[in-house]
Formats: C-alpha cells, sequence, structure tokens
C-alpha cells in the first residue's frame, strides 16, 4: 500500500472541486428527470424510443406516419406524433393477443 501525503490547502482544494462537480451531477439529473416529452427529438432518440432502425425510420416517414420537419438538414419529430405512433403499435399488439 502506497501513502501519498498532500497539504491540507491542497487536500481542501480538491475536496471543493469535488463538491462542485457533485453539484453539478446532481443538477443535471435532476434537469433530465424534470424533462417532458414536450421538445422536439432528433432521429437517433427516435428510434431509441420506438426501438427500430434507421431504415424503420425512413419508412415511417416516407409512407407519412411519422411527421417531421427538417432544420439545418437535420430531422425532428415531434413526441405527440411519436406517442400516435406507440399507441398505434400497442392497439395492433391487442388485436393479436386478445
Amino acid at each position: 500500500m502506497e501513502i501519498i501525503n498532500i497539504e491540507r490547502s491542497t487536500y481542501s482544494e480538491m475536496m471543493s472541486r469535488f463538491g462542485q462537480f457533485t453539484r453539478k451531477i446532481i443538477a443535471l439529473c435532476e434537469q433530465s428527470e424534470e424533462k417532458e416529452m414536450s421538445e422536439w427529438l432528433d432521429s437517433q432518440e427516435v428510434c431509441m424510443i420506438l426501438d427500430i432502425g434507421k431504415r424503420k425510420l425512413q419508412y415511417l416517414r416516407n409512407t407519412r406516419k411519422l411527421p417531421f420537419s427538417m432544420i439545418g438538414g437535420k430531422k425532428y419529430y415531434k413526441p405527440e406524433d411519436v406517442q400516435k405512433i406507440i399507441k398505434k403499435c400497442q392497439d395492433k399488439k391487442g388485436e393479436y393477443d386478445g
């Protein structure tokens, strides 16, 4: 086991910075918990939410089943539209289960 000695002031500074880091992480976690699906989603987020690939997402766009907006060459989706897709899938699954 190796023992390292440091000055009290150095230790205090390290602990202070660690405290700042911890507070930042807590704030970020709180922000993500408060985040509602009211913001626009990008393609990667939609793929993750729907558990689909890029090609399936493209199919949903091409068949106008999932509306989108394009800003600066990047596609964005309204969370409400993504929720509709989820609901349709759940309804269809219910038909087959029943």
